[in-house]
């Protein structure tokens, strides 16, 4: 079941042939009437609300055995109108609601508060145009197929700054689409080239890699790091606001065992995507004269860094990592990430190359 279906569906959470309990006012008739509360033992569910002749009627909410509740305007027994579905982890859907079912405009929310979604809803599923927003500051726009996924030939994926890729997608993914960015407050096509979903596997980093990203394009560049015997490193091809996507990270997926298995020296281009995931740039993809599609691993450490690591979820590569400034960077200016290696082993060793350990002895750092 889609969050949808479980957030306005609710009756198939309660067993309906089950006579409630009832505390509250009742008219001349017996009937619920005014401020009430119904339990459906059972069903581990409980109504709170107004009632008028025997139905729900005017303002109720249901809360939910698992946590999770439903609010909203009752119009002779079913949610009418605006309604709102809390989830048992915090996230919600606001939305419209047509004998108890989502039908029209609707937006949902995590539990940060953050939008995610916002568009129109039929029978409880995503419907019409609608747009996905990312954590990361993207978003993505396009009519959604049956399952609620972005599908057709007129999407839209927003990176941060409004430059977007527009084309086709399907499920969700992009298939095919073109560069736009911001040209006196219209978005103008930057170029010919067509870019594919190009996520990287064990083995192949990618079917283009020489293909640059367009959005890092215009924002870094890689030359000779200003850190010694740092080999290269990554530079701001322009002013970079605090808190701007500068660069992305991209590279071939392995495992953590294999990582903490082999010697350092093999390691220089690794960073963890999560419990289970590593993105590792290889020796070979290092030199940009076979790897340029994305240039955050050339981002060096400092521990008076400029930059953080984040997770972005793009278009092309899938969830990868990003380079985020800490900071207002000028244009030439090297962004400096800290490696934040793990020094809380139960030997009290460091896990990182000695490099790190003898710099962090210089400067002082636990």
């Amino acid at each position: 079941m889609s969050s949808s279906e479980e957030a306005s569906d609710y009756e198939d959470s309660m067993e309906m042939d089950e006579i409630p309990t009832y505390k509250g006012e009742l008219n001349e008739a017996g009937e619920y009437h005014g401020k009430g509360e119904l339990t459906y033992e059972k069903s581990g569910v409980k109504f709170i609300g107004e009632f008028k002749q025997g139905e729900k009627y005017g303002y109720g909410c249901l809360y939910f055995e698992d946590g999770s509740s439903l609010s909203g305007e009752y119009i002779e027994d079913e949610l009418h109108g605006s309604g709102k579905y809390i989830f048992a982890n915090g996230s919600y859907i606001e939305g419209t609601y047509e004998h108890g079912d989502l039908n029209g405009p609707a937006k949902e929310y995590d539990e940060e508060g953050e939008l995610t979604f916002e568009g129109e809803y039929k029978d409880n599923i995503r419907s019409g145009i609608g747009k996905f927003y990312f954590e990361d500051g993207g978003n993505l726009t396009g009519s959604l197929n049956e399952e609620g996924e972005v599908t057709g030939s007129q999407c839209t994926y927003e990176f941060p700054d409004g430059s977007c890729l527009k084309g086709t997608w399907e499920d969700g993914e992009m298939v095919s689409a073109q560069y736009y960015i911001q040209k006196n407050g219209e978005l103008v096509k930057d170029s010919e080239i067509s870019y594919t979903q190009d996520i990287s596997t064990d083995t192949i980093i990618s079917k283009d890699p020489l293909l640059r990203d367009p959005y890092e394009t215009s924002r870094v560049y890689v030359q000779k790091s200003k850190i010694p015997n740092s080999g290269e490193g990554l530079f701001a091809k322009r002013d970079l606001k605090k808190g701007e996507v500068a660069s992305f990270y991209n590279g071939i997926r392995i495992t953590h065992e294999e990582v903490d298995s082999r010697d350092w020296s093999l390691n220089d281009n690794t960073i963890s995507l999560d419990d289970e995931t590593v993105i590792d740039v290889t020796a070979f993809y290092s030199d940009t004269k076979n790897y340029v599609a994305t240039l955050g691993h050339k981002c060096n450490h400092q521990f008076n860094n400029n930059c953080q690591y984040d997770t972005y979820l793009h278009p092309r590569f899938g969830e990868i990592k990003s380079i985020r400034t800490l900071k207002d960077i000028a244009k030439d200016e090297e962004l400096l990430v800290h490696y934040d290696y793990n020094t809380t082993l139960e030997d009290g060793q460091i896990e990182a190359p000695n490099w790190y350990k003898e710099e962090q002895i210089r400067c002082g750092q636990k």
